[in-house]
């Protein structure tokens, strides 16, 4: 999360109000035919942990239509955006990691974007692992608060930042644009996505459902393989 640097976001800048559902990455995946690849971290005997049988489809924990989609690879993300682009005739694409953080902050210094430090209400604000989460996964860290959903929610079920959009921290974490580097060294000042460090990993940001609260922060960043 080192070093602190300053960025500047330049130009318009449109982001989807909510993270994608499972039924709009249905439609995308029925329509290009996608394969479906099993094997991603979900739950497995009450614990938070590598699942080989799991899928965006079957992720091992009950979902509805307007939850967002779990279980999806950096490589199934960036095609869902060239899919969407064709489809509507508009430009789409994974966010930077600097226009992440900037639409996830939404004009705040905190941790995270309300003005409450009291993390036993953080349940007002996102869906995260509490202690409706240790019902079903006991033994990890946790917020002692209770959002009522011990997986995930559906979108925009709590309140949007101040820039209009729901879920940046919570509920799903969010794959973005950037190859993946240890830390901010070099990182552009424009905001543009960096495509030099180690690029067969990408980094993801926001925190989840299960996300401790060590990791449900704007600040939080972390990393996965492509094809994972």
């Amino acid at each position: 999360e080192e070093p602190a640097h300053r960025v500047r976001v330049s130009g318009p800048i449109a982001v989807g109000k909510y993270e994608v559902t499972r039924a709009q990455y249905a439609e995308f995946a029925r329509e290009t035919k996608r394969e479906t690849k099993g094997g991603c971290n979900s739950t497995l005997g009450g614990r938070f942990n590598k699942n080989l049988k799991a899928s965006w489809s079957k992720p091992g924990f009950p979902q509805k239509d307007d939850e967002p989609v779990v279980c999806v690879s950096w490589e199934d993300a960036h095609a869902y955006t060239t899919w969407l682009s064709k489809k509507t005739g508009k430009s789409y694409r994974l966010l930077s990691e600097a226009e992440w953080e900037y639409v996830a902050r939404a004009g705040t210094t905190g941790r995270r974007f309300w003005s409450d430090p009291d993390e036993g209400t953080v349940c007002r604000y996102a869906s995260v692992a509490d202690m409706s989460f240790k019902k079903v996964s006991p033994g990890m860290p946790i917020f002692q608060c209770s959002d009522e959903y011990p997986y995930t929610a559906p979108v925009g079920k709590f309140p949007a930042n101040s820039f209009g959009l729901h879920d940046m921290l919570g509920n799903v974490a969010e794959w973005i644009e950037d190859c993946w580097n240890g830390d901010y060294s070099s990182a552009p000042e424009s905001g543009a996505v960096r495509l030099t460090g180690s690029c067969s990993e990408r980094g993801y940001r926001g925190g989840a459902w299960n996300g401790k609260p060590a990791t449900v922060r704007a600040a939080y960043r972390d990393r996965e393989s492509i094809e994972e």
